[in-house]
């Protein structure tokens, strides 16, 4: 073997103590000034160059390292050196070894502290956070859901929001200031790293946090990145041992099941690509049925809480309905963990079993205590017979979620409904070719033609149809300029309705909640904004894994579903009742009112379009044959 010499060994020791950092430099640099501060003070010390001090005995060793030292510090104390040329020789070798050595020192530490900057800015320190929310990456989503969960905490003493993405911390802070503003009392703390890491998932303390958001980012494939994010969670050797609060977002309804496998109870999934479409079907045929799922979704105004009501075990479901003046009840959760919306009315409730109720907060879930609450039995009317007719469904534009929006579609509509879809786009005309066979109760034809062009819109006679959706071109434009598209497609309907005179449902779809506000001016009463609807969800589950079932149920075809019903089918139109009467009457039908849609404030984005939600239950209301009651019913 060969020999190494020592030379070479020296060499390599030092590039290692080198290679330590700035520590190591700072510590060579010291020796450096301690070798030539000792070294001139020996010289001078043996040479017995040094003056004379006022003793008239020449200065002490230890006085000439004191005089060096400053020297090496500060070369203009040099300018007052007295004595013999040796020692003003000495101190100038002792002074310009100062110069470098102190220079050089400064540069090190200015470069030190620079790097240290550098990683406070990257957001590398670790999270010293309790109970606080993580999100983990970078989306659309999410200036939506840290607005909701601001507005949720706002009445925390302490909260945290923690967000870890592969983006830069500084961006990250200035995008969330520009975005949602302030905070109040919650905290937002961003941190760089990959998610997908479990050292930089260390970063984010996910073990002391209340729960955790995981956002499928914008590349193409992002649900591997979600699943991977689970595994990386569900599987680092040092988690916790409860379990985690996992939401996570999944695109792709093919692998909910593997994310589940991964997440286990730990996860509850908001599938994007089955809710969109599922609401906008819906919404369609139910002229502000989007506001009342927004204000249900937001943390604005009323939302969905489950409480335990002792005072109630023995009661009836029915009678439950009509305990409460400030919440409206709206199912169970049985003392086994199922969740029933809609329960029978004789349904008895036992003891553990949980209410849930629409109410403004937890805290306002309180028992009335009233016994007469008056309802009107002479407004109460017999429900009209009303014979489904077919429907005829124009969609404007083109995007992967239309051909869902359609199959959803056919499951509401009566037989022999047409749905016609206008679009720009090369690949729709095959798509919609492909549902031949698939649809029950509806067919469906296509036009390649610009739906920006007024021309086309005017050839299209819209003023006979039933139900406009406008989607957004968000596959192939950006979110703008997908936005102004159907900003234009909005602005040209809407003249369309005013010229005609007839007034028809339009539900159109925005990438960008800010391009919303822009596009009230057309009046349109419902919009479905793909990823504010997507955020409201995701921070809802956050605050509360228990809202899982009960959405699922909410926005499942098969259950309970929430529905606008003319109001002349439930009380007489021109009579003051209290909305214990319409309870009462929407009981009487298996169904349960949650709130009304008066006409007059349709086109009043100031009045949520008419939409009252939970409204108090003595208060009086009037309604017209065109008002709506908002009812959750199977039908």
């Amino acid at each position: 073997m060969k020999k190494i010499p020592l030379s070479a060994r020296v060499r390599y020791w030092f590039d290692n103590t080198m290679s330590k950092g700035p520590i190591a430099l700072i510590g060579w640099l010291f020796l450096l000034s301690v070798v030539i501060i000792v070294a001139i003070a020996l010289v001078v010390q043996v040479t017995q160059i040094a003056p004379l001090g006022e003793s008239g005995e020449r200065i002490g060793f230890l006085r000439v390292v004191w005089m060096s030292m400053m020297r090496t510090l500060d070369a203009g104390t040099m300018g007052g050196d007295a004595g013999s040329w040796p020692f003003l020789f000495s101190m100038f070798a002792v002074t310009l070894g100062g110069v470098f050595v102190v220079s050089t020192l400064i540069g090190v530490l200015s470069s030190a502290i620079e790097g240290k900057l550098d990683d406070l800015r990257k957001g590398r320190s670790l999270v010293v956070e309790q109970n606080h929310i993580i999100i983990l990456g970078w989306s659309e989503q999410v200036m939506p859901i840290m607005s909701e969960l601001v507005a949720a905490n706002a009445n925390q003493k302490r909260s945290c929001i923690a967000i870890l993405a592969d983006k830069d911390k500084v961006e990250m802070e200035d995008e969330i200031r520009a975005k949602v503003g302030a905070t109040g009392k919650t905290r937002i703390v961003c941190r760089t790293g990959s998610p997908i890491d479990q050292t930089d998932l260390e970063i984010i303390n996910p073990h002391s946090s209340r729960s955790i958001i995981i956002l499928a980012p914008e590349i193409d494939d992002p649900d591997s990145h979600v699943i991977k994010v689970l595994l990386a969670l569900t599987n680092n050797p040092q988690r916790r041992a409860e379990p985690y609060h996992i939401v996570a977002e999944i695109r792709d309804p093919k692998n909910a099941e593997v994310a589940r496998m991964v997440g286990r109870d730990e996860v509850v999934l908001v599938q994007a690509s089955a809710l969109i479409p599922r609401i906008t079907a819906q919404t369609c045929r139910q002229s502000g049925l989007s506001v009342v799922y927004t204000e249900l979704l937001d943390f604005g105004g009323d939302e969905i809480y489950m409480k335990e009501e002792p005072a109630l075990v023995g009661s009836t479901f029915g009678e439950a309905l009509f305990a409460y003046e400030d919440s409206t009840i709206i199912g169970l959760v049985r003392r086994d963990g199922r969740t029933e919306l809609l329960p029978a009315m004789d349904t008895p409730l036992v003891a553990w079993d949980k209410l849930i109720a629409i109410s403004e907060d937890d805290d306002t879930i309180r028992l009335s205590g009233l016994n007469d609450y008056q309802i009107d039995e002479s407004a109460i009317v017999k429900p009209k017979e009303r014979t489904p007719r077919p429907e005829h469904t124009l969609i404007l534009g083109w995007n992967k979620r239309a051909r869902t929006i359609i199959k959803d579609l056919d499951v509401y509509v009566a037989p022999k409904s047409v749905v016609t879809v206008v679009a720009d786009c090369d690949d729709a005309e095959a798509q919609v070719g492909s549902l031949t066979g698939i649809l029950r109760n509806q067919s469906c034809a296509f036009k390649k033609q610009d739906t920006t062009d007024r021309a086309t819109l005017d050839a299209l006679s819209i003023p006979a149809v039933d139900h406009v959706i406008v989607l957004s071109y968000s596959d192939k434009l950006g979110a703008q300029e997908a936005d102004a598209r159907t900003l234009i497609t909005l602005l040209h309907l809407r003249d369309i309705a005013d010229k005609t005179g007839r007034d028809f449902s339009i539900v159109s779809e925005m990438m960008d909640i800010r391009n919303r506000q822009l596009a009230e001016v057309t009046r349109a009463d419902d919009f479905v904004v793909s990823n504010r609807l997507v955020g409201l969800m995701v921070s809802q589950l956050s605050e509360n894994k228990a809202l899982g079932p009960v959405f699922d149920d909410l926005f499942d075809p098969e259950g309970a579903e929430i529905y606008l019903k003319p109001a002349d089918d439930y009380i007489a139109p021109g009579k003051s009742v209290s909305f214990y009467t319409v309870l009462e009457a929407a009981k009487r039908r298996g169904e349960i009112a949650i709130g009304y849609r008066l006409h007059a404030q349709a086109s009043d984005a100031a009045q949520a379009y008419g939409v009252h939600i939970n409204p108090d239950k003595s208060a009086k209301v009037t309604f017209s044959a065109e008002d709506r009651i908002i009812v959750l019913a199977e039908s």
